[in-house]
């Protein structure tokens, strides 16, 4: 990976530049971004001399911008584009194409609301109309890069996605400065190779976009090593950055929010995990204290206290939230994540429908309203739920896993396989997708996958700790009982994790001791069979067979050993 190398003086007058020509041009999230991160710059004190005032580029045509820009703050946007319809110059043109274009997604969000579904997303017929108007724009090569970025959003809208890609590389070369194009690129661009095969210009804004587009396409490690060198060359101010270091810290979790089944794990393995946990709790913390008033990613943060189950947090932090914007997206998913962990999961349904009612792209809210509908049950929500997660991002590995969950319940196995296998390719390394897939082939008779899932599980690094138990009880099932032994040995070597099981996984754990003597026995490893038996003893639904089995060793010892005293062998401990 390259050396990150920052000019901050440069930075700052580009930054300067960049707000006023996303201002100027409505593109209010690209400025607010800009902003924020000028801010986190304070300290750097710029030259005046370089700031940029009203840049005239719409000579001719000011009088008609004016007007068509406050029609446009005021979301008046078609009578924005009349009054813009015959302007040729670049800001007045890009106002035409982009107020038709918000007047499209107003209408459709509207009707959305009046008849409480989602849009019909084959009904594309003005955004085509646009996207021919734009198309020959294109050809002619009077789109600037602005234009290049709406163009790009709308190809991405009529799912055009390798022609979407090649118009947003043509804008960010065009406008390095236009984050929008940065953001909408990363999110569709497939994988690592590809962005290395496209020409990006060489600006510092690259570095955003790297760590962005890594974090889209779960390379964590990667992300936050860009992440962290950018904010050790002085830009540690940023919210954005803390943001985006907590959500990788986030993302490498090892219990991903899925069906949010509440299981202890093995403290060896998971103490890391739990630190990933805290570090992404303690940035957001931080980011609140800076910024009181940041509603921004903090559904991510939600989701990390419901993982916790840090009830008093997540209570304030929805107070809070409420008290701040009650109908912004992120507030409604913090709410509905609140009423989720007090399990009423009907009015999480109703916050995460409000959530979507508010933006219907929100992926977050669709994969959380799929979580509850497969707690209340609805089978058949879930799944649309989890498609429309899909619809809006491919990459959603919790998704793809909860519609492998809802289709295991539903006992379609073969459906439940390819969603599986979509979520473990998005997550080759985390277990519990592997076990997942493990399961549903055993499921499906086919043994010698499932034996590789789970000796894959186990090399990868067990989250849960059912691995092992697996594969010893699908070696027992084929006869293999050497192997099965031996699983059940490396499990019961954990002794010390033990402390840390829930009932379920300590009845596991005894029923292995249980198991090994027995092995043992029919070995006649009577030392090994004895020590077993005993740890038996200490568990209530193991304590009876723990008994019978220390009478079968006594009787054999006696058997071997005549003169042995078989009362030397503790027969009863209570």
């Amino acid at each position: 990976m390259e050396e990150i190398k920052l000019d901050l003086h440069q930075m700052k007058q580009d930054l300067v530049r960049g707000v006023a020509a996303c201002s100027q041009r409505g593109l209010n999230h690209s400025a607010k971004w800009l902003a924020e991160l000028n801010y986190s710059l304070s300290y750097i004190k710029p030259n005046y001399e370089e700031n940029i005032h009203f840049k005239n580029d719409c000579e001719g045509e000011l009088e008609a911008y004016f007007v068509a820009k406050s029609y446009f703050d005021l979301k008046e946007y078609d009578r924005c584009a009349y009054f813009t319809k015959n302007c040729a110059k670049p800001k007045t043109r890009f106002l035409y194409f982009y107020s038709k274009y918000l007047s499209v997604e107003k209408k459709k969000l509207d009707n959305m609301t009046d008849t409480n579904c989602p849009p019909d997303p084959a009904e594309n017929n003005e955004l085509t109309d646009l996207c021919t108007e734009l198309k020959r724009d294109y050809y002619e090569n009077k789109l600037d890069g602005f234009c290049l970025y709406l163009y790009g959003i709308i190809l991405k809208k009529l799912d055009l996605v390798p022609l979407a890609i090649n118009v947003f590389v043509k804008a960010v070369n065009a406008e390095p400065l236009l984050w929008c194009a940065w953001y909408e690129l990363g999110k569709i661009i497939p994988d690592k190779n590809k962005i290395f095969s496209v020409q990006l210009p060489d600006h510092w804004m690259k570095h955003f976009f790297l760590a962005h587009a890594y974090l889209e396409q779960l390379n964590n490690d990667e992300a936050l090593q860009i992440y962290f060198e950018l904010y050790s060359q002085g830009l540690k101010n940023s919210t954005y950055l803390m943001a985006q270091i907590a959500i990788g810290h986030h993302n490498r979790r090892g219990r991903p929010n899925l069906l949010k089944s509440r299981k202890f794990f093995d403290l060896q393995e998971t103490s890391c995990l739990f630190a990933e946990l805290a570090q992404a709790i303690d940035l957001f913390k931080q980011i609140l204290t800076v910024d009181p008033y940041r509603l921004d990613n903090l559904d991510t943060y939600s989701n990390l206290l419901y993982v916790e189950e840090m009830k008093t947090q997540l209570a304030d932090l929805a107070h809070k939230v409420v008290l701040v914007d009650k109908y912004r997206v992120e507030t409604c998913c913090v709410i509905g994540n609140y009423y989720s962990l007090r399990s009423d999961h009907a009015k999480a349904v109703l916050y995460f429908r409000r959530a979507l009612k508010l933006n219907p792209q929100f992926l977050s809210a669709w994969t959380l309203m799929g979580h509850e509908y497969m707690e209340m049950k609805n089978t058949n929500a879930a799944i649309q739920s989890y498609r429309h997660a899909i619809e809006i991002n491919n990459r959603d590995y919790r998704a793809w896993y909860g519609l492998g969950q809802t289709y295991e319940i539903l006992k379609m196995y073969f459906y439940c396989l390819y969603y599986y296998k979509q979520a473990q390719q998005l997550k080759p390394n985390d277990s519990r997708m592997i076990i997942a897939l493990g399961e549903t082939y055993e499921k499906l008779e086919k043994t010698e996958n499932a034996l590789k899932c789970y000796y894959k599980a186990c090399t990868v690094g067990d989250i849960e700790g059912q691995a092992l138990i697996k594969l010893a009880k699908l070696y027992d099932k084929l006869k293999e009982y050497d192997n099965a032994a031996a699983a059940y040995t490396e499990y019961c070597l954990r002794d010390e994790d033990n402390k840390l099981r829930s009932n379920e996984d300590q009845t596991e754990f005894y029923s292995a001791f249980q198991y090994l003597a027995h092995y043992h026995l029919k070995k006649g490893q009577l030392d090994d069979a004895y020590t077993y038996a005993y740890k038996c003893m200490e568990n209530e639904k193991t304590k009876e067979e723990g008994k019978a089995l220390l009478k079968d060793i006594a009787a054999r010892r006696a058997e071997l050993e005549p003169d042995a005293d078989p009362e030397s062998v503790p027969m009863d401990e209570t």
